[in-house]
């Protein structure tokens, strides 16, 4: 069976896409898209793949769209996100506690690195996230959600206007300008005390199946997760998340998620899955 797929090039997917791990039963398409985040729209709106990567963030709201889409217990990119948050030195000195009544920038409201970071602000720093003028550039990859924040002027760059003193702080990015300088101060150590309170890394892209291919072809997409699997243990540098690892991460990103109203409740995270992939985690 052959299967449309978007995996982008992590450690635990390299093992699948240069074919040092085959299966008898699937066989992978891999379509390009560079960065691979721009294919999560013609997922989400086209169910352009069988198997795809996908941001977490993104699930949440297409599910809550009734996008045909089911949840593997798949990590294949997982990372702190204190290091991606910046505000410009040169122009005043500004800490995560200051943000309120801001002017901050974010290539999309919706992006999964942006509802982690709000989640931390909002829940270890007290900012109120109602009150900072949000600034966007982009859509998000679920039509249907309805963005109330300031796009950019046409031809805007999200670092430039953080130079030029357009915006106050940038959420998401990362720069080596001499005058931009990590929002945490001490981005190491914030992340090693966020760690001791929560346990987990935070959970940034996962896998997800079709629909159909989960209703029509459930032992294909045991396959599927067998093999990213057995990818992701070839790697030493892939994700490792248990089970309450897995469940603690997803639990604390559905609850960021429905916080910002990116999605109208908490999920329990049994509902991420179906009766298949369920009983694969």
């Amino acid at each position: 069976m052959r299967l449309r797929t978007l995996l982008g090039d992590h450690p635990g997917t390299s093992a699948l896409k240069n074919g040092s791990i085959r299966s008898d039963l699937v066989e992978f398409d891999f379509a390009q898209y560079s960065p691979t985040n721009k294919g999560f729209k013609p997922m989400v709106r086209e169910g352009a793949f069988d198997v795809s990567e996908m941001a977490i963030v993104t699930y949440l709201m297409a599910k809550s769209f009734g996008k045909p889409m089911v949840l593997l217990p798949d990590v294949v990119l997982a990372r702190f996100q204190h290091g991606h948050a910046l505000y410009n030195a040169k122009a005043r000195k500004l800490g995560p506690c200051d943000l309120n009544g801001k002017r901050v920038g974010i290539r999309s409201f919706t992006t999964t690195t942006g509802a982690w970071l709000r989640g931390i602000l909002a829940n270890d720093y007290g900012v109120d996230l109602d009150s900072i003028d949000w600034v966007t550039f982009e859509d998000a990859h679920v039509a249907e959600f309805v963005d109330t924040t300031k796009r950019a002027g046409a031809g805007k760059q999200i670092i430039q206007m953080l130079i030029d003193g357009e915006l106050d702080a940038v959420l998401g990015e990362k720069s080596d300008h001499p005058d931009l300088q990590p929002l945490f101060a001490d981005v190491a150590a914030e992340e090693k005390a966020w760690f001791e309170k929560h346990g987990v890394v935070p959970i940034n892209h996962i896998v997800v199946v079709s629909q159909t291919m989960a209703d029509n072809h459930p032992d294909a997409v045991r396959e599927v997760h067998r093999l990213l699997t057995e990818a992701a243990a070839a790697s030493p540098a892939a994700p490792r998340f248990s089970r309450e690892e897995m469940q603690h991460s997803l639990q604390l990103i559905i609850d960021y998620s429905a916080q910002q109203k990116l999605i109208p409740r908490a999920y329990a995270v049994d509902e991420l899955f179906d009766d298949v992939t369920r009983a694969l985690r």
